[in-house]
Protein backbone atom coordinates (compact mmCIF):
# COMPACT_ATOMS: atom_id res chain seq x y z
CA UNK A 1 0.00 0.00 0.00
CA UNK A 2 1.19 3.50 -0.91
CA UNK A 3 0.64 5.27 2.31
CA UNK A 4 1.97 8.82 0.61
CA UNK A 5 -0.98 8.96 -1.84
CA UNK A 6 -3.28 7.42 0.45
CA UNK A 7 -2.55 10.11 2.72
CA UNK A 8 -2.36 12.89 0.25
CA UNK A 9 -5.86 11.69 -1.16
CA UNK A 10 -7.30 12.20 2.39
CA UNK A 11 -5.92 15.40 2.87
CA UNK A 12 -6.89 16.48 -0.45
CA UNK A 13 -10.67 15.22 -0.06
CA UNK A 14 -11.32 16.99 3.94
CA UNK A 15 -11.25 13.05 4.83
CA UNK A 16 -8.25 12.93 7.59
CA UNK A 17 -8.63 13.95 10.71
CA UNK A 18 -6.07 16.17 12.54
CA UNK A 19 -5.06 16.21 16.27
CA UNK A 20 -3.36 19.10 17.72
CA UNK A 21 -2.19 18.89 21.02
CA UNK A 22 -1.06 21.92 23.17
CA UNK A 23 -4.02 23.95 22.57
CA UNK A 24 -2.76 27.56 23.96
CA UNK A 25 -1.57 30.18 21.92
CA UNK A 26 -0.28 28.25 19.28
CA UNK A 27 -2.66 25.29 19.21
CA UNK A 28 -5.70 26.75 19.61
CA UNK A 29 -5.84 29.13 16.80
CA UNK A 30 -4.41 26.19 14.90
CA UNK A 31 -7.14 24.18 15.75
CA UNK A 32 -9.34 26.57 14.79
CA UNK A 33 -7.74 26.76 11.60
CA UNK A 34 -7.88 23.30 10.49
CA UNK A 35 -11.49 22.95 11.89
CA UNK A 36 -12.85 25.83 9.97
CA UNK A 37 -11.91 24.40 6.28
CA UNK A 38 -13.07 21.47 7.07
CA UNK A 39 -11.23 18.64 8.84
CA UNK A 40 -12.78 17.22 12.38
CA UNK A 41 -10.08 18.17 14.74
CA UNK A 42 -9.10 16.69 18.08
CA UNK A 43 -7.73 19.90 19.94
CA UNK A 44 -5.76 17.75 22.77
CA UNK A 45 -4.59 18.95 26.01
CA UNK A 46 -3.91 18.09 29.57
CA UNK A 47 -5.68 21.22 31.26
CA UNK A 48 -9.32 20.20 31.84
CA UNK A 49 -10.23 23.74 32.38
CA UNK A 50 -9.25 24.60 28.71
CA UNK A 51 -10.99 21.77 27.39
CA UNK A 52 -14.14 22.57 29.52
CA UNK A 53 -13.86 26.60 28.19
CA UNK A 54 -13.73 24.93 24.39
CA UNK A 55 -16.62 22.79 25.18
CA UNK A 56 -18.59 25.40 26.60
CA UNK A 57 -17.49 28.12 23.40
CA UNK A 58 -15.38 30.30 25.17
CA UNK A 59 -11.80 31.43 24.56
CA UNK A 60 -9.23 31.37 27.64
CA UNK A 61 -7.03 33.51 25.00
CA UNK A 62 -8.04 37.02 25.18
CA UNK A 63 -7.19 37.92 21.47
CA UNK A 64 -9.53 34.63 20.28
CA UNK A 65 -13.22 35.44 20.29
CA UNK A 66 -15.45 33.35 21.73
CA UNK A 67 -17.35 33.28 18.41
CA UNK A 68 -15.13 31.40 16.81
CA UNK A 69 -15.08 28.20 18.86
CA UNK A 70 -18.69 28.25 19.08
CA UNK A 71 -18.60 28.47 15.33
CA UNK A 72 -16.26 25.46 15.33
CA UNK A 73 -17.85 23.40 17.88
CA UNK A 74 -21.03 24.30 15.06
CA UNK A 75 -19.90 22.38 12.31
CA UNK A 76 -18.83 19.16 14.42
CA UNK A 77 -15.63 19.74 13.05
CA UNK A 78 -13.75 20.71 16.84
CA UNK A 79 -13.37 17.99 19.07
CA UNK A 80 -11.93 19.44 22.47
CA UNK A 81 -10.52 16.59 24.41
CA UNK A 82 -8.56 14.68 26.94
CA UNK A 83 -8.09 11.52 25.31
CA UNK A 84 -4.35 10.30 23.83
CA UNK A 85 -6.12 7.30 23.08
CA UNK A 86 -7.76 9.30 20.34
CA UNK A 87 -4.77 9.18 18.50
CA UNK A 88 -5.77 6.45 16.66
CA UNK A 89 -7.84 8.13 14.49
CA UNK A 90 -5.91 10.67 13.72
CA UNK A 91 -3.93 10.72 10.58
CA UNK A 92 -1.95 13.97 11.00
CA UNK A 93 -0.50 14.92 14.68
CA UNK A 94 0.12 18.32 15.54
CA UNK A 95 2.55 18.98 18.69
CA UNK A 96 2.87 22.35 20.47
CA UNK A 97 3.96 21.90 23.34
CA UNK A 98 6.13 24.39 26.09
CA UNK A 99 9.77 24.28 25.15
CA UNK A 100 10.84 26.09 28.01
CA UNK A 101 14.66 26.63 29.58
CA UNK A 102 15.11 25.22 33.09
CA UNK A 103 17.01 27.23 35.79
CA UNK A 104 20.48 26.89 34.22
CA UNK A 105 19.13 28.42 30.73
CA UNK A 106 18.96 24.53 29.48
CA UNK A 107 16.32 23.20 27.17
CA UNK A 108 13.09 21.51 29.24
CA UNK A 109 11.77 19.00 26.45
CA UNK A 110 9.95 17.01 29.08
CA UNK A 111 6.64 18.07 27.24
CA UNK A 112 7.56 17.21 23.81
CA UNK A 113 9.13 13.78 25.39
CA UNK A 114 6.00 13.07 27.26
CA UNK A 115 3.84 13.32 24.27
CA UNK A 116 5.37 11.55 22.44
CA UNK A 117 5.66 8.35 24.52
CA UNK A 118 1.77 8.97 25.51
CA UNK A 119 1.47 8.96 21.43
CA UNK A 120 3.76 5.96 20.90
CA UNK A 121 1.15 3.06 21.99
CA UNK A 122 -1.48 4.86 19.76
CA UNK A 123 0.28 5.06 16.10
CA UNK A 124 -0.18 3.69 13.00
CA UNK A 125 0.56 3.46 9.79
CA UNK A 126 0.28 6.55 7.51
CA UNK A 127 -0.18 8.97 9.90
CA UNK A 128 2.04 11.98 9.67
CA UNK A 129 3.21 13.90 12.76
CA UNK A 130 4.54 17.58 12.52
CA UNK A 131 6.54 18.99 15.53
CA UNK A 132 6.05 22.92 15.93
CA UNK A 133 7.34 23.69 18.98
CA UNK A 134 10.18 26.17 19.15
CA UNK A 135 13.69 24.03 20.05
CA UNK A 136 17.10 23.51 19.33
CA UNK A 137 18.56 21.94 15.47
CA UNK A 138 17.96 17.72 15.91
CA UNK A 139 15.10 17.82 17.87
CA UNK A 140 12.78 16.31 15.43
CA UNK A 141 15.09 13.80 14.44
CA UNK A 142 16.51 12.54 18.02
CA UNK A 143 13.01 13.15 19.86
CA UNK A 144 10.42 11.99 17.38
CA UNK A 145 12.45 10.17 14.39
CA UNK A 146 14.29 7.90 16.88
CA UNK A 147 11.57 6.62 18.61
CA UNK A 148 9.39 5.86 15.96
CA UNK A 149 11.93 4.46 13.85
CA UNK A 150 12.27 1.44 16.76
CA UNK A 151 9.23 1.13 17.31
CA UNK A 152 9.03 -0.32 13.76
CA UNK A 153 7.64 2.18 11.55
CA UNK A 154 9.47 3.51 8.17
CA UNK A 155 9.61 6.73 8.16
CA UNK A 156 8.94 8.53 4.68
CA UNK A 157 7.21 5.22 3.38
CA UNK A 158 4.79 4.26 6.10
CA UNK A 159 5.03 6.81 8.75
CA UNK A 160 5.52 10.65 7.91
CA UNK A 161 7.80 12.89 10.50
CA UNK A 162 8.24 16.85 9.54
CA UNK A 163 9.17 19.95 11.47
CA UNK A 164 7.51 23.21 10.68
CA UNK A 165 7.81 25.76 13.20
CA UNK A 166 5.14 28.41 14.56
CA UNK A 167 5.13 31.69 13.82
CA UNK A 168 1.68 33.07 15.77
CA UNK A 169 2.00 36.73 16.51
CA UNK A 170 -0.41 37.22 19.08
CA UNK A 171 -2.66 40.14 19.01
CA UNK A 172 -1.06 40.96 15.03
CA UNK A 173 -4.59 41.88 13.35
CA UNK A 174 -2.68 41.76 9.90
CA UNK A 175 -1.09 38.60 9.88
CA UNK A 176 -2.66 35.02 11.44
CA UNK A 177 -1.94 31.49 11.38
CA UNK A 178 -3.24 30.97 7.77
CA UNK A 179 -1.78 34.12 6.12
CA UNK A 180 1.97 33.73 7.81
CA UNK A 181 3.94 31.50 5.11
CA UNK A 182 4.88 27.95 6.74
CA UNK A 183 8.20 26.76 6.35
CA UNK A 184 8.27 22.75 6.38
CA UNK A 185 10.80 20.10 6.48
CA UNK A 186 10.63 16.53 6.37
CA UNK A 187 12.62 13.45 7.53
CA UNK A 188 12.17 12.59 3.50
CA UNK A 189 10.86 13.63 1.12
CA UNK A 190 7.98 12.35 0.72
CA UNK A 191 7.46 13.30 4.37
CA UNK A 192 8.12 16.95 3.21
CA UNK A 193 5.43 16.15 0.61
CA UNK A 194 2.69 15.06 2.65
CA UNK A 195 3.25 17.60 5.40
CA UNK A 196 3.92 20.52 2.87
CA UNK A 197 0.36 19.52 1.14
CA UNK A 198 -1.55 19.54 4.60
CA UNK A 199 -0.25 22.89 5.77
CA UNK A 200 -1.28 24.54 2.23
CA UNK A 201 -4.81 23.07 2.96
CA UNK A 202 -4.88 26.11 5.82
CA UNK A 203 -1.97 28.64 5.37
CA UNK A 204 -1.73 31.10 1.93
CA UNK A 205 1.97 29.72 0.96
CA UNK A 206 4.22 27.11 2.05
CA UNK A 207 7.84 27.08 2.08
CA UNK A 208 9.57 23.72 1.76
CA UNK A 209 12.95 23.17 3.15
CA UNK A 210 15.06 20.18 2.93
CA UNK A 211 15.36 18.94 6.33
CA UNK A 212 13.87 19.34 9.88
CA UNK A 213 17.26 20.77 10.74
CA UNK A 214 16.99 23.59 8.80
CA UNK A 215 13.60 25.02 9.60
CA UNK A 216 14.53 24.39 13.54
CA UNK A 217 17.15 26.69 12.94
CA UNK A 218 15.23 29.27 10.53
CA UNK A 219 12.73 29.38 13.26
CA UNK A 220 15.58 30.59 16.09
CA UNK A 221 17.30 32.73 13.50
CA UNK A 222 13.62 34.83 13.53
CA UNK A 223 14.02 35.06 17.11
CA UNK A 224 17.93 35.29 17.46
CA UNK A 225 17.40 38.55 14.66
CA UNK A 226 14.73 39.92 16.72
CA UNK A 227 16.58 39.36 20.47
CA UNK A 228 19.70 41.17 18.67
CA UNK A 229 18.37 44.15 16.93
CA UNK A 230 16.38 44.61 19.88
CA UNK A 231 19.15 44.64 22.14
CA UNK A 232 21.14 47.07 19.60
CA UNK A 233 18.97 49.31 20.53
CA UNK A 234 18.28 48.84 24.36
CA UNK A 235 21.57 49.05 24.35
CA UNK A 236 21.62 52.78 22.72
CA UNK A 237 18.79 54.13 24.83
CA UNK A 238 20.77 55.19 28.01
CA UNK A 239 23.30 57.05 25.38
CA UNK A 240 20.47 58.70 23.49
CA UNK A 241 19.19 59.53 26.35
CA UNK A 242 22.93 60.99 28.06
CA UNK A 243 23.21 63.08 24.56
CA UNK A 244 19.77 64.59 25.27
CA UNK A 245 18.65 62.21 21.74
CA UNK A 246 15.02 60.92 21.67
CA UNK A 247 15.99 56.99 21.03
CA UNK A 248 12.18 56.92 19.15
CA UNK A 249 12.88 60.02 16.71
CA UNK A 250 16.34 58.57 15.73
CA UNK A 251 14.53 55.39 14.83
CA UNK A 252 11.94 57.01 13.00
CA UNK A 253 14.54 58.70 10.96
CA UNK A 254 16.14 56.00 10.19
CA UNK A 255 13.07 53.90 9.54
CA UNK A 256 12.69 56.44 6.26
CA UNK A 257 15.70 55.11 4.20
CA UNK A 258 14.12 52.48 1.75
CA UNK A 259 16.66 49.66 2.18
CA UNK A 260 19.44 48.40 3.99
CA UNK A 261 17.18 49.29 7.43
CA UNK A 262 14.41 47.28 9.99
CA UNK A 263 13.09 49.74 12.89
CA UNK A 264 13.33 48.41 15.97
CA UNK A 265 12.14 50.13 19.28
CA UNK A 266 13.61 49.63 22.55
CA UNK A 267 11.29 48.75 25.66
CA UNK A 268 11.61 47.97 29.45
CA UNK A 269 12.84 44.11 28.58
CA UNK A 270 11.88 41.38 26.45
CA UNK A 271 8.93 39.06 27.44
CA UNK A 272 6.92 36.05 25.92
CA UNK A 273 7.31 32.88 25.49
CA UNK A 274 9.51 33.14 22.12
CA UNK A 275 12.36 36.15 21.73
CA UNK A 276 13.63 36.33 25.29
CA UNK A 277 13.57 31.95 25.42
CA UNK A 278 14.46 30.62 21.90
CA UNK A 279 17.97 32.14 21.04
CA UNK A 280 19.41 30.15 24.12
CA UNK A 281 18.51 27.11 22.75
CA UNK A 282 21.19 27.76 19.66
CA UNK A 283 23.47 28.95 22.54
CA UNK A 284 23.31 25.63 24.37
CA UNK A 285 23.48 23.74 21.23
CA UNK A 286 26.39 25.24 20.29
CA UNK A 287 28.30 24.39 23.19
CA UNK A 288 28.14 21.04 22.02
CA UNK A 289 30.19 22.23 19.39
CA UNK A 290 32.77 24.34 21.44
CA UNK A 291 30.99 27.25 19.62
CA UNK A 292 30.31 30.37 21.43
CA UNK A 293 27.54 32.57 20.07
CA UNK A 294 28.98 36.10 21.53
CA UNK A 295 25.90 37.84 19.93
CA UNK A 296 23.40 36.15 21.49
CA UNK A 297 24.92 36.27 24.43
CA UNK A 298 25.34 39.62 24.81
CA UNK A 299 21.91 40.62 23.62
CA UNK A 300 20.76 38.37 26.11
CA UNK A 301 22.28 40.08 28.94
CA UNK A 302 21.98 43.64 27.71
CA UNK A 303 18.02 42.47 27.58
CA UNK A 304 17.77 40.53 30.72
CA UNK A 305 19.48 44.13 32.31
CA UNK A 306 16.51 46.75 31.18
CA UNK A 307 13.86 46.24 34.05
CA UNK A 308 16.99 47.26 36.38
CA UNK A 309 17.58 49.94 34.17
CA UNK A 310 13.83 51.42 34.23
CA UNK A 311 14.07 50.69 38.28
CA UNK A 312 16.93 53.11 38.34
CA UNK A 313 15.29 55.90 35.78
CA UNK A 314 12.29 55.38 37.90
CA UNK A 315 14.10 56.09 40.81
CA UNK A 316 15.95 59.28 39.77
CA UNK A 317 12.47 60.98 37.97
CA UNK A 318 11.13 60.30 42.07
CA UNK A 319 14.60 61.97 43.53
CA UNK A 320 14.00 64.86 40.60
CA UNK A 321 10.86 66.23 42.75
CA UNK A 322 12.36 65.04 45.81
CA UNK A 323 10.48 62.18 46.34
CA UNK A 324 12.08 58.80 47.35
CA UNK A 325 11.17 55.82 46.34
CA UNK A 326 10.21 53.82 49.24
CA UNK A 327 6.54 55.03 50.23
CA UNK A 328 5.58 56.28 46.76
CA UNK A 329 2.81 55.51 45.62
CA UNK A 330 3.37 53.91 41.56
CA UNK A 331 0.71 53.00 39.38
CA UNK A 332 1.68 50.64 36.97
CA UNK A 333 0.15 50.51 32.97
CA UNK A 334 0.20 47.51 31.61
CA UNK A 335 1.75 43.91 32.72
CA UNK A 336 1.45 42.06 29.69
CA UNK A 337 4.79 41.44 28.05
CA UNK A 338 3.29 43.45 24.63
CA UNK A 339 0.64 45.24 23.76
CA UNK A 340 -2.90 43.98 23.26
CA UNK A 341 -2.63 40.20 24.46
CA UNK A 342 -3.07 38.79 27.73
CA UNK A 343 0.39 36.87 28.32
CA UNK A 344 2.34 37.79 30.74
CA UNK A 345 5.47 34.82 30.18
CA UNK A 346 8.68 36.50 31.08
CA UNK A 347 7.12 39.83 30.78
CA UNK A 348 9.74 42.61 31.99
CA UNK A 349 6.77 44.63 33.83
CA UNK A 350 6.79 41.76 36.55
CA UNK A 351 10.66 41.50 37.04
CA UNK A 352 10.24 45.71 37.22
CA UNK A 353 6.93 45.83 39.93
CA UNK A 354 9.25 42.87 41.84
CA UNK A 355 12.29 45.41 42.14
CA UNK A 356 10.27 48.28 42.90
CA UNK A 357 8.52 46.67 45.95
CA UNK A 358 11.76 45.60 47.53
CA UNK A 359 12.64 49.17 47.47
CA UNK A 360 9.71 50.05 49.14
CA UNK A 361 7.53 50.98 46.74
CA UNK A 362 3.52 51.05 46.89
CA UNK A 363 2.63 49.72 43.42
CA UNK A 364 -0.38 49.34 42.20
CA UNK A 365 -1.41 48.03 38.91
CA UNK A 366 -3.94 48.00 35.80
CA UNK A 367 -4.57 45.69 32.65
CA UNK A 368 -7.75 45.15 31.24
CA UNK A 369 -5.74 42.21 29.58
CA UNK A 370 -4.30 40.54 32.05
CA UNK A 371 -6.29 38.46 35.18
CA UNK A 372 -4.68 39.30 38.51
CA UNK A 373 -1.46 39.11 38.93
CA UNK A 374 -1.37 39.66 42.88
CA UNK A 375 -0.86 35.80 43.69
CA UNK A 376 2.23 35.58 41.21
CA UNK A 377 5.02 33.62 43.14
CA UNK A 378 7.21 36.84 42.16
CA UNK A 379 5.27 38.75 44.30
CA UNK A 380 5.49 36.68 47.43
CA UNK A 381 5.60 38.47 50.79
CA UNK A 382 4.71 41.49 49.19
CA UNK A 383 1.30 43.50 48.98
CA UNK A 384 0.18 44.30 45.86
CA UNK A 385 -2.72 46.32 44.91
CA UNK A 386 -4.38 46.06 41.25
CA UNK A 387 -7.34 48.75 39.84
CA UNK A 388 -9.96 48.35 37.49
CA UNK A 389 -9.60 50.27 34.26
CA UNK A 390 -12.21 52.99 34.29
CA UNK A 391 -11.70 54.19 38.24
CA UNK A 392 -8.34 54.85 38.63
CA UNK A 393 -7.46 58.50 40.10
CA UNK A 394 -4.33 59.07 38.75
CA UNK A 395 -3.73 62.10 40.67
CA UNK A 396 -3.23 60.02 43.66
CA UNK A 397 0.18 58.28 42.69
CA UNK A 398 3.29 59.75 42.99
CA UNK A 399 4.62 58.40 39.43
CA UNK A 400 2.53 56.72 36.35
CA UNK A 401 4.37 53.89 35.02
CA UNK A 402 3.46 53.17 31.16
CA UNK A 403 4.65 49.53 31.04
CA UNK A 404 2.78 48.00 28.12
CA UNK A 405 0.75 50.25 26.08
CA UNK A 406 -2.22 48.52 25.39
CA UNK A 407 -4.16 50.31 22.26
CA UNK A 408 -7.62 50.20 24.78
CA UNK A 409 -5.78 52.90 27.32
CA UNK A 410 -6.32 56.49 26.56
CA UNK A 411 -3.52 58.44 26.85
CA UNK A 412 -4.40 61.50 26.54
CA UNK A 413 -6.36 60.96 29.80
CA UNK A 414 -3.41 59.39 31.56
CA UNK A 415 -1.38 62.96 29.93
CA UNK A 416 -3.87 65.00 31.88
CA UNK A 417 -4.49 63.47 35.22
CA UNK A 418 -1.01 62.25 36.02
CA UNK A 419 1.64 64.36 38.15
CA UNK A 420 4.64 62.31 36.41
CA UNK A 421 5.09 59.72 33.75
CA UNK A 422 7.61 57.61 33.45
CA UNK A 423 7.31 55.95 29.80
CA UNK A 424 8.81 52.90 28.87
CA UNK A 425 6.88 52.64 25.18
CA UNK A 426 7.51 55.83 23.33
CA UNK A 427 3.98 56.32 23.35
CA UNK A 428 4.56 60.38 24.49
CA UNK A 429 7.17 63.57 23.57
CA UNK A 430 8.89 63.65 26.78
CA UNK A 431 8.42 67.63 28.40
CA UNK A 432 8.22 68.68 32.35
CA UNK A 433 5.78 65.93 32.95
CA UNK A 434 6.75 62.92 30.84
CA UNK A 435 10.22 61.08 31.11
CA UNK A 436 11.44 58.68 28.40
CA UNK A 437 12.89 55.62 29.80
Amino acid sequence: MNYSVLLQSKILNRDANVMVIGIGYVGLPLSLAFSRCGFKTYALDTSSSKIASLLSGVSYIKHIDGSRIQQALATGNLYPTRDISLATEADVIILCVPTPLDKHREPNLTYIKESINSLLPYLRQGQLISLESTTYPGTTEELIYLPINERGFTVGTDMFIAYSPEREDPGNEVYDVTSIPKVVGGMTPHCTEVAALMYSQIVSEVVPVSNPKVAEMAKLLENVHRAVNIGLVNELKPLALALNIDIFEVINAAATKPFGFVPYYPGPGLGGHCIPIDPFYLTWKAREYNINTRFIELAGQINASMPSYIVTQVTRVLNSTNQPVSNSRILAMGVAYKKNVDDTRESPALAIIKELLNLGACITYCDPYCASIKKHSMFEGHSIEEVKYGRIDYSSFSLTLLLTDHDYFDYSEIYQHSSLIVDTRGRYTPDGKVYRS
